[in-house]
């Protein structure tokens, strides 16, 4: 692969994109489960979110350089902007084709769930530009974390819920959206909490540089424990047991709560990894209740 493309592969930030795709997978498994799944809508949901994320993390790669955040100090994988590797001016360009690709996607949606699907995907496309771009970047006063809940959960997994299956969604559609956004929001808290020190600097004011990393950990194991509860309460909402399957995923989940707890500040590869490994928890948790929310008929 050419340089150039590297490049661009590497500030597209492929180890994020499980985020995205997780409540595609289980607000269709929700509606499989209801016998409403539709191949058509979910596709063009993972469509959409996919462009999304790619679309929020070229925004972040420019508006943290124009921040100042990215620095030579910073432990996490390299910037493109701040590294020289693509000019500010193209990767601002690259963000807004990325997110006109996303919002023709998400027209594709309307014929399955009308007008409320426009105001929540221009509500998406703003917030990946808004989460550290604009007058009020929300990732730069401790609103990321909420930020990432709401989109990467009940909007991602309701909505994909929505378009199959119509509404109301039933009752357990909820606890899952909330969970599969803890899950997610514990990817950032491992990305602000190896990069803290260089946060505080640029006054990006994170909720890992208010409260500090014993606040971080905390969150990171209760999150974890939500999401791993979830199946019993599903199975306790009349689900089948199949869907306990999903508990499977606590024991590596454990692993990397203690693993947050006892990494070095400095150790940046290990923090690398490890924000790696909560992507693909989420991944692991997200395939393995979907598979049971299938089968759990």
């Amino acid at each position: 692969m050419p340089a150039r493309w590297r490049n661009w592969l590497q500030a597209a930030r492929p180890r994020t994109l499980p985020a995205a795709a997780a409540p595609v997978v289980l607000g269709s498994a929700l509606a499989a489960h209801a016998g409403h799944f539709q191949a058509g809508p979910a596709g063009l949901c993972v469509a959409f979110a996919l462009l999304a994320q790619i679309a929020a993390n070229f925004a972040n790669d420019y508006f943290d350089f124009h921040h100042g955040t990215d620095t030579p100090a910073r432990l996490g994988p390299a910037r493109a902007v701040a590294s020289g590797l693509i000019a500010p001016a193209a990767m601002w360009r690259a963000t807004l084709g990325v997110l006109a690709v996303a919002f023709a996607a998400g027209l594709g949606l309307l014929a399955y769930g009308g007008w409320p699907l426009l105001v929540i995907g221009v509500a998406s496309l703003a917030a990946a530009v808004a989460y550290t771009g604009g007058p009020y970047p929300l990732g730069y006063h401790g609103l990321g974390d909420v930020c990432v809940w709401i989109f990467f959960g009940p909007v991602g997994v309701v909505g994909t819920y929505y378009v199959q299956a119509g509404w109301p969604p039933p009752a357990a559609v909820w606890p899952v959206a909330a969970a599969c956004g803890l899950l997610t929001a514990n990817i950032l808290v491992v990305n602000n909490v190896r990069d803290a020190a260089e946060d505080a600097r640029a006054g990006k004011r994170t909720l890992v540089v208010r409260f500090g990393k014993k606040f971080a950990l905390f969150q990171y194991a209760l999150s974890l424990m939500f999401a791993m509860l979830t199946p019993a309460a599903l199975v306790w909402q009349g689900y089948g047991a199949p869907v306990l399957v999903a508990m499977l995923a606590y024991p590596p989940g454990r692993w990397l709560t203690w693993k947050l707890g006892t990494l070095r500040e400095d150790d940046g590869p290990g923090f690398n990894r490890l924000l790696a490994r909560t992507a693909q928890l989420l991944a692991l948790w997200a395939i393995l209740l979907g598979a049971g929310l299938i089968y759990a008929k």
